[in-house]
Order: C-alpha cells, then structure tokens, then sequence
C-alpha cells in the first residue's frame, strides 16, 4: 500500500491536463524572473494609481451633475477609460512576460 500515489485533486488534473496540450500545441511557457516580477509590480502599481485617480476624479463629476443623461454619458466615458488602462496594463503585463520588454 505505500506504493499508492495520493489522489489528485480535480484542479491539479485539470491543470495537468492544460500543461499536456500546451507541450503538444507547442506553446512553452518560461518561469517569471525576478526582474520580470518587479516590472510586472511597477506596471500594476501605476495602473492602480490611474485606476484610483480615475475614480476620484468620475466621482467628482458625477455629484455636480443632476442631468440623468449627462450622467449616463459620464459613465460611460468612465467605463471606456476604465477599460482602456485595463486592456493597457494586461497587454503591457504579458509583453514583459515574454521578453519583449
């Protein structure tokens, strides 16, 4: 009986799983380095900031307008904004997980 393996949980199949097709599609995917991590914490931190800076400055708009449709358009521009340096940060993220940055 100590010749039993433990059973694995389904995520760890599953991630098992996902490993083999990606080695038989070809795709390998290289530990993240510690100069990576540390620029991938700087681009999540300014983003963080924008984010944050965005919001401040959506909420200040949104209590001096009383226009409902004034106010849908703000939202909307927020959302837009708020989407854009998500998109921004993710791409500029993966560049630098793989050596292009």
């Amino acid at each position: 009986m100590s010749d039993e393996k433990p059973l694995k949980s389904s995520y760890e199949l599953a991630m098992e799983r996902l490993r083999r097709s990606d080695k038989d599609a070809g795709i390998e995917r290289q530990p993240v380095t510690d100069a990576q991590k540390a620029a991938i914490a700087e681009i999540r931190n300014f983003y963080e900031a924008k984010l944050a800076e965005l919001e401040v400055l959506h909420q200040g708009r949104l209590r001096t307008l009383a226009d409902p449709a004034e106010r849908a358009t703000r939202e909307d521009e927020y959302r837009r904004d708020r989407d854009r340096f998500t998109s921004e940060r993710d791409t500029k993220i993966e560049k630098v997980r793989d050596g292009d940055a």
